[in-house]
């Protein structure tokens, strides 16, 4: 178990303790509540359109605006966008978003509430995803630059009062890091690690962390591995939370509560951006309501629980089980649900309806070559834990009524493993009447962190007023989120910001439109060429800005076509796959 893992306990909510920051009059974490931001996707020069998009985020509760700084005039009119909400009797903190170029983050300081930074492109030259062999020496020397130039950095930010963020985007590893450490999460672990160092050893605690992938299960464990490594070293700054280019509508809703309540449900997060390919304001109710969920744990009664001892909380693999029927061993996870399915990949593998379920002591009594049975942690009991060791055709449906029930149902399953129980578990929660919006949140929140730590193997969820078809869908995106089950196509697509070259929305959803059938792949839809081909790493396709009216295609991180007319892109792109399929 990781050093995080002793210290902290994985059964019983507790904020991580962190340094306090300040940004423009919001603090950030030790004691403060989980605060909620979002990005504009306006041109930093459109002073009066950004004004309005920041008004619209403010009044649906944002209290952090982030804005794109591509060059220094954008810095400078982050000042006058400022200026201007004040005589509006707003004093939102305005988040400056600083790539490639340090200068312009130097100016940013001056006229911004907090400055981000990418440690994969702020000193070092501009990644070329091909492997360059570094010397020893060739490395320190990049590094004490980069040393050299950050602590400039850093003074003028003491001079000015202003806060940073060391913000490590998987896709945007230097080429040093990576010729190092390779695409890993190590490599993003230490891209960051370097940084807050320099912070530390200069005295500047002034600082949010963030490390985002739009790999869900990557990125929880990624930020877990850095919060160990920010803890051995004695770093204590407040991380910020986000799945990055999640896209939207369901989907990106559930991958964002996924990613975002994973960490959350361990204490770990105090700023969360739900990044949706939508108007920015959507962003926040969706991440508002995640958070209060999760913050409703604090002072929950005690969960007495052991971990089992081969469970690894940075690098969790599914547990071992016996398989019955197709639950457990080495098939995908199941779902439970309703009847009558429109889409024939969402239909249920079991009907919540049709199935027996019994009490764990009624065990003895039960027939039928696969019996569910129903447990909650107090009922494992030693004799329970033993008549499921002898009894091979049972499949457990694992709930929770506690006020932590992540915790709860934690408990369940590696009381198991300790009990040396290889029994499938399929874990149930039920809702009672929530919308269906509010639904996704919750579910995504409690199943999926189950799901990254490979603790079960199937899901079933109960909500009293969300149709079937509904609850169905929501199952099916869960396990899809966290690339447990894969049923459909998955759009890595950026939210969009000031450097966006097309309408990204409406591409998306005709991309959307024309792709759908094709099960299994990931496609990338990107604004701009900043961070198109990193963020979409692991994609099979990217769309991608290039400029004006002018749209590359790639072929995993490879570009294949370059500069179409945007009226052509996405034909060109149904080409691309179609051309590859045959």
């Amino acid at each position: 178990m990781s050093s995080r893992q002793i210290e902290f306990n994985i059964f019983n909510y507790s904020r991580r303790k962190t340094v306090e920051v300040n940004v423009g009059g919001v603090s950030i974490g030790c004691e403060h509540p989980v605060r909620v931001q979002s990005m504009t996707n306006t041109s930093t020069m459109d002073t009066d359109g950004s004004v309005q998009q920041i008004l619209r985020i403010v009044e649906r509760g944002g209290e952090i605006v982030r804005l794109t700084t591509q060059g220094s005039r954008e810095a400078v009119n982050m000042g006058e966008i400022k200026s201007s909400l004040k005589k509006r009797g707003c004093n939102v903190p305005l988040v400056a978003d600083v790539h490639f170029n340090a200068s312009v983050a130097d100016v940013a300081a001056q006229y911004a509430d907090k400055v981000r930074v990418n440690p994969g492109n702020y000193v070092d030259a501009a990644r070329t995803f091909k492997h360059i062999d570094y010397t020893d020496s060739e490395y320190a020397e990049e590094l004490a630059r980069l040393r050299e130039r950050f602590v400039a950095f850093l003074n003028l930010c003491k001079k000015e009062g202003k806060a940073i963020r060391v913000g490590v985007n998987h896709g945007s590893l230097s080429d040093r890091i990576m010729s190092r450490y390779g695409d890993t999460p190590s490599g993003v672990v230490e891209s960051c690690m370097e940084f807050l160092r320099i912070c530390r050893d200069e005295n500047f605690s002034n600082v949010v962390v963030s490390i985002k992938t739009s790999n869900t299960a990557m990125m929880v464990t990624t930020v877990r591995s850095l919060v160990a490594a920010m803890d051995a070293e004695g770093i204590m700054f407040p991380l910020h939370l986000g799945v990055t280019e999640a896209g939207d509508a369901e989907d990106g809703r559930i991958k964002s509560a996924v990613g975002i309540g994973a960490l959350l449900a361990d204490g770990i997060g105090d700023t969360v951006r739900v990044s949706l390919a939508e108007a920015p304001e959507n962003e926040i109710p969706v991440a508002k309501e995640l958070t209060e969920y999760i913050a409703q744990r604090a002072g929950h009664p005690c969960i007495d629980a052991v971990a089992a001892p081969d469970f690894n909380y940075q690098q969790p693999v599914r547990r071992a089980t016996t398989a019955v029927a197709n639950v457990g061993g080495a098939n995908v996870p199941v779902v439970v649900g309703a009847p009558g399915a429109e889409n024939k990949d969402l239909t249920p593998d079991y009907i919540a309806d049709e199935i027996k379920l019994y009490n764990i002591g009624e065990l003895a009594t039960a027939c039928g070559d696969t019996i569910f049975v129903k447990v909650d942690y107090s009922s494992l009991t030693d004799n329970a834990l033993k008549s499921l060791k002898a009894q091979k055709n049972v499949i457990l449906v694992a709930v929770s009524e506690h006020a932590n029930p992540v915790g709860e149902l934690r408990a369940i399953v590696h009381k198991l493993s300790v009990a040396g129980v290889d029994t499938p578990v399929v874990v149930r929660r039920s809702y009672g009447d929530d919308s269906v919006d509010t639904l996704r949140i919750k579910a995504a929140a409690d199943l999926g962190v189950l799901l990254i730590d490979g603790l079960v193997d199937g899901v079933w969820i109960d909500d009293a007023n969300v149709c079937g078809n509904e609850i169905n869908s929501i199952a099916f995106g869960i396990l899809q989120a966290t690339r447990a089950r894969i049923s459909k196509t998955e759009y890595i697509a950026c939210p969009g910001c000031g450097r966006t070259m097309y309408d990204l929305q409406g591409t998306l959803a005709r991309i959307k439109a024309a792709t759908a059938h094709l099960k299994g792949l990931k496609i990338g839809v990107m604004g701009c060429i900043v961070n198109g081909p990193g963020e979409m790493a692991d994609a099979d396709y990217g769309y991608v800005g290039a400029a004006r009216g002018k749209v590359s295609l790639y072929r995993c991180k490879e570009c294949v076509e370059k500069n179409i007319p945007e009226e052509e892109a996405i034909e060109r792109l149904l080409q691309l796959i179609e051309n590859d399929r045959k």
